[in-house]
């Protein structure tokens, strides 16, 4: 099982920028969590992944860039107490992370987009129950045009 990682940015109505630490699931291509701050340390990085670990198992792998959150000796840590393989994509070579560059664009599309968001708490409603609606509604071209929870 591999899950796939990745940052987004945006702006609020105010010009401040904002980040968005976005996980997916390699396999079923299901969304597993959208992370939304000013910024996004490698710790809190870490929190998300045992949350969200705390629901499903570990992967086997984790897929991502080589940005500095995910180059952190912490991060190396997590994995190596996890039992993980970090497995970091070429420098820009995004298609070798196309899943979770397919996931942002849904997102960019269905949500950060749509709407001017005045502030952080905006953005985290807007975003709450999207990845139920990507994960039970949309049909995934790389699922045969099935939804993720049609596929079983």
């Amino acid at each position: 099982m591999c899950w796939c990682a990745d940052f987004m940015a945006d702006a609020l109505w105010d010009g401040g920028r904002f980040r968005t630490f976005n996980m997916v699931d390699e396999f079923n291509r299901e969304g597993l969590a959208i992370e939304i701050d000013l910024n996004l340390p490698g710790a809190r990085v870490i929190r998300v992944l045992n949350r969200i670990a705390a629901w499903h198992v570990y992967p086997d792998k984790l897929r991502l860039d080589n940005g500095p959150e995910f180059i952190a000796t912490a991060l190396a840590e997590w994995a190596e107490s996890n039992g993980v393989e970090l497995n970091f994509i070429q420098p820009r070579r995004l298609i070798q992370n196309a899943f979770s560059e397919c996931f942002n664009g849904s997102y960019r599309r269905g949500v950060l987009d749509m709407y001017v968001f005045r502030n952080l708490t905006e953005v985290r409603e807007h975003t709450e129950h999207w990845p139920q609606n990507y994960n039970e509604a949309i049909p995934h071209d790389s699922l045969n045009d099935l939804t993720r929870s049609s596929t079983g």
